[in-house]
């Protein structure tokens, strides 16, 4: 379970029943670091806020009163950097899945910062929290009548060579347009003329950034998310976004979470008769330290090749202002304004969009 239930008394000083996640997501829905930070902490400091269902409109309550960990999803996540310490403060352990996309000459994220100010935030991120804890994410790849496979390598190329040394990991994933009616219609709206992946484009594009990844010598972690095709012979994995690994690495003296990632951290020592064996599934902690796991933590309410863990996304869909031209997450640019409107008309209100 990502959470279990307790009680709260909220602002007006009722006692309501609460869900409260050990893991928060921060979030698929919307960019909460970018636009809705100091909503969060403070939220986070006042213990709960309130999430709306987005397919039956059903308010709940989220307490954080029990909250270890924080997964936080951007694409400009600059001002997360002035509320890091208070993260330490209360020994909430936190990693950033951050978008780096460019699309700039072709504008389809017209919202976001310049790309050299988004690279330098990043390295200011991994500054500050560590390279394993700042994950780079180029999502989605998508082709358009502007936009090759060669195009995209090329930018792919230019970020790559910046964040050398910064990040372990590179996450992408493929646009699939059609298959999500929400993003097929922001694109036709917005006069995009995007092509589908095919097999064979997909196939084609892995290999080559498999082969650009080991001449630049970046080394990256390659990793799709959720997509359906295998390409482990590129040494491309299925992505877990949400990771139990990283938790293990980075929060490993947190004894309640690793409790709720049923996890045993084991001391190994070499012997005389040479390195002990060590469980394949086990997360490297140390030269000394390892995470053992007593269960498979997969959400199964994800999509199918989705494989994050438990947790409480607190997003809203249609909050996001940054209006890229292909999202998935808003319906409208419309609406995501209008509930932006709402929310600075009431910034610290229970819900993100302030009512």
């Amino acid at each position: 379970m990502a959470s279990h239930k307790t009680t709260i008394i909220n602002e007006k000083g009722e006692t309501i029943e609460a869900s409260a996640p050990i893991i928060v997501s921060a979030s698929r829905s919307t960019d909460i670091p970018a636009f809705y930070c100091d909503w969060f902490f403070d939220r986070l400091r006042k213990g709960y806020s309130v999430w709306t269902n987005p397919f039956n409109g059903v308010p709940s309550y989220i307490s954080y009163q029990d909250t270890r960990f924080i997964v936080f999803w951007s694409k400009n996540p600059r001002p997360l950097l002035g509320h890091l310490d208070e993260l330490d403060s209360r020994s909430i352990g936190c990693y950033v899945q951050f978008t780096l996309n460019d699309y700039e000459n072709e504008g389809l994220e017209k919202g976001v910062p310049p790309l050299a100010q988004r690279i330098d935030t990043f390295k200011q991120l991994v500054a500050r929290l560590g390279r394993g804890r700042v994950i780079w994410r180029f999502d989605p790849m998508i082709l358009t009548d502007k936009i090759s496979i060669d195009d995209l390598l090329k930018k792919v190329k230019n970020i790559g060579d910046q964040l050398n040394g910064f990040t372990e990991k590179l996450v992408f994933s493929f646009a699939d347009i059609e298959g999500y009616n929400k993003v097929k219609a922001n694109l036709d709206r917005n006069k995009i003329n995007y092509r589908e992946w095919d097999f064979d484009s997909m196939n084609e594009f892995a290999k080559r950034l498999s082969d650009l990844n080991r001449v630049r010598g970046w080394n990256f972690q390659l990793a799709t998310c959720g997509e359906r095709i295998d390409i482990f012979q590129y040494g491309i994995d299925h992505n877990r976004c949400v990771d139990d690994d990283l938790m293990i690495r980075f929060g490993y003296m947190d004894q309640e979470l690793m409790n709720f990632l049923n996890v045993d951290v084991k001391s190994v020592s070499p012997t005389l008769f040479g390195d002990p064996e060590i469980p394949e599934s086990a997360v490297r902690i140390s030269d000394t330290f390892y995470g053992i796991k007593r269960k498979d933590n997969k959400d199964k309410g994800q999509r199918q090749f989705c494989g994050c863990i438990v947790s409480k996304d607190i997003g809203q869909y249609n909050t996001c202002p940054h209006l890229c031209e292909y999202c998935y997450a808003n319906t409208s640019k419309e609406a995501a304004v209008a509930n932006w409107k709402r929310h600075k008309q009431n910034p610290s209100g229970e819900k993100i969009i302030g009512i």
